[in-house]
């Protein structure tokens, strides 16, 4: 089990880009992933979800708060200590283009993390040879056409499942699934969705999955919990489909009425969130984070900051109320 409680992290920014102003990336984010749980989080580019991806696999540190792995504070560890503790978590990044070495085949890409593992292990050369066929099975690819091959000769999809074969080499416990399926053509996305939620259940790993796409969300966390993020904070989480059919935040609300209508088949929400502005990350915000674009915001929203209530699903806001924002049948 991995949770986080407080965790901020802010970037030192130079130049005349943003004017040498600091980024704050993550504002005391909360979270906890299960054995064998789903976690998802979502929200629009910039918000932080990222840097919180690869601050749970080890890649990325954090300035305040703190990372617990089975029990284990990773503050008080050394860059040593914790590998082995990060070791556990692997990141299945969002370019499979970019993710695979291309001077490298793909025998040569598994068998170098299978050999160590093997020599971990005591196990035998012939071991990592075999582990490797096996992983490539497992991920719905036939071995003896991939293992000869550059990442330049396989599709996007095939690439995609080579680099979770790849994760799963050193019997990760939890998997981070960074936009995952964003760069691969939409009729091959399913397929890939629907191996991470089988390893789930086949190997009992965890997911931590970040999209920004809400029908992905739903399909990969629909047992899981749910977080919304907004400019680093959690603004609303819960379980998977209690956030998504009931939404309280008007940030979610604003979210979930983006989502495409299909004309004919389908008629938008009755409430639709429309925020009133758009994103201006130049202002610094004393209250409310999404303030100044929320049509319901109020005095108190801009100068006092809501803080994330409760268990279950909870919020982060002073005037919370259930929209019906989401599409619904035509006939409905």
């Amino acid at each position: 089990m991995i949770t986080g409680t407080g965790i901020t992290k802010t970037y030192k920014q130079r130049g005349n880009l943003l004017g040498g102003r600091d980024v704050q990336a993550l504002r005391g984010v909360d979270f906890a992933i299960e054995k064998g749980g789903a976690v998802t989080f979502i929200g629009e580019s910039g918000c932080g979800k990222t840097t919180l991806g690869r601050i749970v696999a080890g890649l990325e540190t954090y300035d305040s708060g703190e990372i617990v792995i089975d029990g284990t504070p990773m503050s008080g560890l050394r860059h040593r200590q914790r590998q082995a503790y990060f070791r556990r978590v692997q990141l299945i990044h969002q370019d499979p283009y970019s993710a695979l070495n291309p001077t490298r085949t793909i025998h040569q890409t598994l068998h170098a993390p299978l050999a160590l593992r093997a020599r971990q292990m005591g196990r035998s050369k012939a071991w990592a040879e075999e582990r490797a066929r096996e992983l490539l099975t497992l991920v719905g690819i036939d071995p003896g056409y991939v293992l000869p091959r550059y990442p330049h000769q396989l599709s996007g999809g095939m690439r995609q499942r080579v680099v979770i074969a790849r994760a799963l080499t050193v019997d990760p416990e939890v998997l981070v699934a960074d936009e995952s399926v964003s760069m691969i053509d939409v009729s091959l996305r399913l397929g890939i969705l629907a191996l991470l939620k089988d390893l789930r259940e086949r190997l009992n790993v965890s997911v931590l999955f970040i999209t920004h796409d809400i029908a992905t969300a739903r399909y990969i966390g629909d047992d899981g919990e749910l977080y919304v993020i907004y400019r680093g904070q959690v603004v609303e989480r819960g379980p998977t489909e209690a956030v998504i059919s009931g939404p309280v935040h008007p940030y979610t609300q604003a979210l979930l009425s983006a989502i495409p209508v299909l004309r004919g088949v389908e008629r938008p929400g009755a409430e639709r969130v429309v925020p009133t502005e758009a994103l201006d990350e130049r202002h610094a915000d004393t209250g409310c984070l999404f303030a100044r674009r929320c049509p319901f915001r109020t005095e108190r929203c801009e100068s006092e900051r809501p803080s994330l209530d409760g268990t279950g699903h909870g919020h982060a806001c002073f005037h919370p109320r259930p929209r019906a924002v989401i599409p619904v049948e035509a006939s409905a």
